[in-house]
């Protein structure tokens, strides 16, 4: 990487993550409601959901925080979901996820709750990094049956789960929330890698493989903390723009 490309890079983490970015982003979500409980759940709910098209999945992750009346934590703690999802029921809410789909996702959530109170309470116990963070989120979901919304483990990027943890550990951010910055080390965290991030990391020659994987996202996430050595995911924001500014 030039040294040109690394300054734009620098010069684009700090231009794009502003309030602004909030904007038609899913991480919006979860500044829409209050409280921490609320917050998290919102968070991981809204990340679970973001894939394909965005103004889509915006659409239904929208739907459901008006459905919880902003209380989206005991709105899945409680089984108020159950109002809209049902076992069984095979008509398609968003893309692969049907609302039998949901229903086991969100039944899924409500036993982590109650069982551990919220999803950082669980990794409290489990995690001491991003890596054994996603591993414990993956593992849980996976031991109960749940692995289209969920990855199953940590052989792919797992983009969505490590988007939830930027949003969750990264502090005095503007868009991130930085709820779990006390006990995981934000350096430790996973660059959410996919094609479009996989791409611009190619064409900036910060990588050279072209698969997705959790391998190539940790070598991409290693190359970013060469240039932002104490929060490597500024590199986020950074290809980002970089994206914006050479589409």
């Amino acid at each position: 990487m030039t040294q040109e490309s690394r300054d734009l890079l620098i010069k684009y983490a700090a231009q794009y993550e502003t309030a602004d970015f909030l904007e038609g982003d899913p991480s919006w979500f979860m500044h829409q409601v209050t409280g921490v409980e609320n917050q998290e759940a919102m968070a991981f709910i809204s990340s679970c959901l973001s894939y394909g098209n965005r103004q889509q999945f915006m659409k239904k992750t929208d739907m459901m925080l008006s459905w919880s009346g902003g209380k989206i934590d005991q709105w899945v703690r409680s089984g108020d979901y159950e109002q809209h999802f049902r076992p069984g029921d095979k008509q398609c809410f968003y893309r692969l996820y049907n609302h039998d789909t949901m229903y086991h996702f969100l039944h899924a959530y409500q036993q982590l709750l109650q069982e551990h109170g919220t999803l950082g309470n669980l990794l409290r116990h489990q995690a001491h990094d991003g890596l054994s963070a996603v591993g414990s989120i993956c593992r849980y979901f996976s031991q109960h049956g749940i692995s289209v919304v969920v990855p199953k483990d940590t052989q792919s990027a797992c983009k969505r789960v490590c988007m939830f943890l930027r949003w969750m550990v990264r502090s005095d951010s503007p868009v991130d929330l930085g709820l779990w910055s006390d006990f995981i080390d934000r350096r430790t965290l996973i660059i959410p890698m996919d094609t479009h991030v996989l791409q611009q990391s190619v064409n900036l020659g910060l990588l050279s493989s072209k698969t997705a994987t959790m391998s190539t996202a940790r070598r991409l996430t290693e190359a970013l903390a060469e240039i932002f050595p104490d929060d490597p995911l500024k590199g986020d924001f950074a290809l980002f723009g970089h994206g914006v500014n050479n589409k």
